[in-house]
């Protein structure tokens, strides 16, 4: 299970945030100082932390280089600072996202699971190339075959096949291709989803004349098992 970290001296935002992600399946630990948010990552290791900037001791501008010398953890902020310069300061400094309060939480939620998909598929295949009958996908160079066959791809469409290959047993949602693919909170982009596919099993069926890719109707789409 997904272990998040939430960094917010607010009580009531603090658990708020921690009772969404929790019915959400993440596992989460609490902190209200940036002191204990750092006495937290010298015991453990999180896959996500959501770090407020206006923290008593250790400010969240401090704690943030911290987070980053211990590994690639994403961190989203989550501040009532919203000055353009605040953010591309935060962002630069290796935040992978950046929220103003006050904040929908179900967009928060999304927004920790697009975090968690990315990094997760960085760290497993980081320049890999991953195959399954007969198609082969490189992610370090950026190229796609089929029997042998090379195929030019968008990088929406590339980004949608790598997520099939990384388990191709998996039936994937929309929502998740759209979050993996446009690394973007998905909003209903049925059509947009659509399309895509559309024109990935064209591409695929020009090149080697075998359908990949199957609609599993109410749930969402998968690589073929049957060739």
């Amino acid at each position: 299970m997904d272990k998040i970290l939430i960094i917010e001296d607010d009580t009531d935002i603090n658990s708020i945030i921690y009772e969404a992600l929790k019915k959400a399946g993440y596992e989460c630990s609490q902190a209200f100082s940036g002191t204990e948010g750092l006495l937290y990552l010298e015991k453990e290791d999180f896959s996500l932390i959501i770090l407020d900037l206006m923290l008593p001791g250790l400010k969240g501008e401090a704690l943030l280089p911290e987070i980053k010398k211990r590994g690639q953890t994403p961190v989203i902020v989550v501040s009532a600072k919203d000055e353009l310069d605040s953010k591309v300061e935060l962002l630069t400094a290796g935040a992978e996202d950046y929220i103003t309060k006050p904040f929908e939480i179900k967009e928060l939620v999304a927004r920790a699971g697009v975090q968690i998909r990315r990094f997760r598929a960085e760290k497993s295949f980081p320049g890999a190339a991953l195959s399954y009958k007969g198609l082969t996908l490189d992610t370090g160079a950026f190229t796609v075959s089929a029997n042998g066959k090379s195929i030019d791809l968008t990088r929406q469409e590339f980004k949608i096949l790598e997520l099939f290959l990384t388990n191709p047993q998996r039936v994937y949602s929309k929502q998740e291709i759209y979050d993996y693919a446009w690394d973007d909170i998905y909003i209903g982009e049925d059509k947009t989803i659509n399309v895509h596919i559309s024109n990935i099993r064209k591409k695929l069926k020009e090149a080697c004349g075998e359908e990949y890719i199957e609609t599993v109707w109410g749930i969402g789409f998968r690589l073929k098992k049957q060739l």
